[in-house]
């Protein structure tokens, strides 16, 4: 065959230039063809797409694992290793053409750039790095610069917090892939992922997450820079270091380019830059990937496929023969390769017949791709027990044998890594099937093996979604980006649901959103911007509601509740009694209807103290020219409504009785031993000033009033005397009495004195609702003598000041009032 007289074009340029689509309309364009692919799962989407132009009657997909091909099958679209090189056809195309350079997989893309050819056009697809070993080629090649449809930029390093929406995030293992996906569903809602091991099938699913807008973000590894075409506009580098099956490696630029060229799609400009402890580029680097101009390859990976069977020595010798040509590289110890070495080299085990026959189809069983690659000592197993079955006097894999092999990767429970490992070892039976001639009952296991992988592959997408992908952050993004009217929906008047996803609870007027465990830093955006389109009608009803019903409650932590709900809370102001409130809504709630609620609220808080607390508003209001009675005013008002007569004698002894007068009628009471506005002291009034006086000084607050109902209390533990004195309880060492029920208890001494001696009796004690030992301790404190009397159990007591003159004038006034 004279290969000059074929026609031979190399398409070379960047990614994102069109160089496959062109490779597929050229191929459309004549009766018969190939193309092979570098990835299973680009050779069936490219299939699927010829598919919606073709008959499928003339269609055929070709990979290790999968054989579509109809008996009049004209175009075939193949990976690379599975391409029919013995087949005639009229154009034959290879992408991504600068894997000969691969070291694991490389020898392949060479031995098809060498040896492959087509009746009419052949087209080799790849990077610009791959033009001087084609003009190598002792041929006439014509090349086809494309250039890049859209620009590339460096974005330096960003967090992965950080990071825009149409992201890939690039990692090199499995393990990072997924620890990446976990911290992006932390920070952002979710991701897809994308790595070459994934079944066809799990794969489109997880783009199709993608490109549907149900999350912004893609993990995925560098398979994403073989053709897999997304809407992608950023591409991060987590590393810049990949283990290559020898050794960790630092990526050439020529990689670096491949992948960061997914980003930016036909006209749309992309960037790349680096996440986490990404090392960075060089301004070198960065500017040679920016322009695309990238360095020469000088040698591809090559093996001879030209392969002598003839023995042992044959087969090794040929395979270990070195190239002719200065820009071929012999490859060494692939891993079939490897295989046929220990397998040779131990055949006093294996007892391998050193046959021409048997040493060829020992070379196919060799050449079972191992997708578990984990466990080689499994994979040589694998190999031996098919090659024993092949070399038997049946020459077939029994039924039997297959289905000990798949029972038990016939089951859908387990976790991602568990179902991955099924996916691999499923996808190698399912290779072995495809194999012609290998199994008893071939299409029945070439569909068992397909129908396995499907359900796996569907239960590993739906494992993959539930573990990286926060759904109803997801839902709720699309539907805003896709600016829909979100189905909002309140039930048992708490429970916010909008487009069936539960985002939080409405207490009163505010959103309290769900941030679900393990999800923290989910994306919060675009749960606020859902909520404010669909709760924000909801609140302003409320707000309607609560003015309109008036229904509210002061409550003791100073916030005010509607239906057991905060909608507000007072803050200190002018003074105690003209507290400033903070609304308690959600940033939701328009401007409008919470300038009306606060209005509301003041006019409420307002009435409220009027009612409860009214000799306290008119005391602050009131106006009077005399001194005295002004300053006695003054310090009850700011004292809150009372005071120890001892701290304000020097007022009192200046006040005339028109002045006594007016105080009455203010509501004021002079006592023995305070002054006090006596209507403050219900229970009601007690609570709301208590409250806004802890509001207003900012301190006791995790004091309260005693329980109401009681007069007197023997408290052992340490309590504010000042706070207690507001509440209308005066202290005795640890006895606390109510000034309203002293001044009564002062009125009954007195009612009861006689020449300076008091008959203790019950009522005196009834009145306090104290033990009768108490009660006397309690008058000793008071400075009263307490004496036994002439008859058994009778108790008198007198007052025994230290000044005599002042109980005999005080006692003399009491008895003429």
């Amino acid at each position: 065959m004279d290969l000059n007289k074929k026609q031979v074009t190399a398409v070379l340029g960047p990614t994102n230039t069109g160089k496959t689509y062109m490779a597929i309309e050229t191929m459309l364009g004549f009766e018969s063809g190939i193309i092979g692919f570098p990835l299973r799962l680009l050779a069936r989407e490219v299939y699927e797409k010829v598919l919606k132009r073709v008959d499928p009657s003339k269609v055929a997909l070709i990979t290790g694992e999968e054989k579509i091909i109809p008996a009049n099958a004209r175009y075939f679209l193949c990976t690379t290793e599975s391409m029919p090189i013995d087949k005639s056809v009229e154009f034959i195309g290879v992408d991504e053409i600068q894997m000969c350079a691969d070291y694991e997989r490389g020898h392949i893309f060479t031995d098809r750039l060498l040896n492959l050819r087509a009746e009419k056009i052949t087209m080799f697809l790849g990077s610009h790095s791959m033009k001087n070993i084609i003009e190598s080629l002792e041929e006439d090649v014509e090349f086809i610069n494309k250039e890049r449809f859209s620009k590339l930029t460096y974005s330096g390093q960003k967090k992965i917090s950080r990071l825009n929406r149409k992201t890939a995030i690039i990692a090199f293992s499995v393990e990072e892939v997924y620890a990446i996906a976990e911290l992006v569903r932390r920070q952002k809602g979710g991701s897809a992922i994308v790595m070459g091991s994934l079944s066809p099938k799990t794969r489109n699913s997880q783009v199709e997450l993608y490109q549907s807008g149900d999350v912004d973000y893609l993990v995925a590894t560098d398979a994403i820079g073989m053709g897999i075409n997304m809407d992608i506009n950023n591409v991060y580098f987590t590393d810049l270091k990949k283990f290559d099956g020898k050794k960790l490696r630092k990526l050439n630029l020529s990689e670096i380019s491949q992948i960061a060229g997914r980003a930016g799609r036909h006209v749309n400009d992309g960037n790349f830059g680096i996440t986490g402890q990404c090392k960075n580029l060089t301004s070198e680097e960065i500017e040679l990937i920016e322009n695309h101009k990238l360095e020469s390859l000088q040698k591809v990976c090559w093996r001879n496929s030209n392969l002598d069977f003839n023995n042992f020595e044959a087969l090794i010798n040929s395979l270990e023969k070195k190239p002719d040509k200065l820009f071929l590289r012999r490859i060494n110890d692939c891993e079939d390769e490897k295989i046929l070495k220990y397998l040779l080299r131990n055949n006093s085990k294996f007892k391998i017949r050193n046959e021409k026959n048997v040493l060829k189809i020992l070379w196919d069983c060799c050449q079972i791709p191992d997708f578990v690659k984990h466990t080689y000592g499994n994979h040589l197993e694998v190999v031996t027990k098919v090659f024993n079955f092949l070399i038997s006097n049946k020459e077939r894999i029994p039924n039997l044998y297959m289905r000990e092999q798949i029972k038990n990767l016939d089951k859908l429970d387990g976790n991602v890594d568990t179902l991955t490992n099924r996916i691999s070892n499923v996808r190698t039976w399912a290779y072995v099937s495809n194999k012609k001639n290998w199994v008893q009952n071939q299409d029945y296991w070439i569909e068992r093996t397909k129908a396995i992988e499907d359900k796996l592959s569907n239960r590993l997408h739906e494992e993959l979604t539930k573990s990286f992908i926060d759904r109803r952050a997801s839902v709720l993004a699309r539907s805003l980006k896709q600016d829909t009217v979100l189905e909002t929906e309140i039930k048992n008047d708490k429970d916010v649901i909008i487009d069936g996803q539960y985002i939080g609870e409405l207490k009163g007027l505010k959103l309290n959103l769900d941030f679900r465990t393990g999800a923290l830093n989910t994306d919060i955006k675009s749960l606020k911007k859902a909520a404010r389109q669909g709760i924000g009608p909801e609140l302003t009803k409320r707000v309607n509601l609560i003015i309109f019903s008036g229904i509210l409650k002061l409550n003791e932590d100073f916030r005010i509740l509607w239906l057991d709900n905060p909608i507000a809370k007072i803050t200190p102001g002018k003074n105690y009694l003209e507290p400033d409130i903070d609304l308690i809504t959600d940033d939701i709630l328009d401007l409008d209807p919470k300038n009306k609620l606060k209005e509301f609220l003041h006019n409420w808080l307002k009435n409220l103290i009027n009612t409860e607390l009214k000799d306290l508003v008119n005391l602050n209001k009131f106006e009077q020219k005399n001194s005295s009675v002004r300053a006695l005013c003054y310090q009850l008002f700011e004292n809150n409504g009372v005071l120890k007569r001892d701290y304000v004698n020097e007022f009192i002894k200046k006040l005339k009785q028109e002045d006594r007068k007016i105080l009455r009628s203010l509501g004021v009471k002079i006592g023995r031993y305070h002054i006090f506005l006596y209507r403050i002291f219900k229970p009601s009034a007690v609570t709301i000033r208590v409250l806004l006086w802890k509001n207003f000084f900012q301190n006791n607050s995790k004091l309260n009033p005693p329980k109401f109902g009681l007069n007197f209390l023997d408290l052992k533990k340490i309590i504010d005397q000042k706070f207690m004195l507001i509440c209308g309880f005066e202290k005795f060492e640890n006895f606390f009495v109510r000034i309203d029920i002293l001044e009564r208890l002062f009125i009954k001494i007195i009612e009861n004195n006689k020449k300076n001696k008091i008959k203790l009796n019950s009522d005196m004690i009834n009145l306090l609702g104290c033990s009768k030992d108490n009660f006397i301790k309690l008058l000793k404190l008071m400075n009263y003598k307490v004496e036994k009397g002439e008859k058994e159990n009778e108790i008198h007591f007198r007052y025994m000041p230290k000044n005599t003159n002042i109980k005999k004038k005080t006692i003399k006034k009491i008895q003429e009032k």
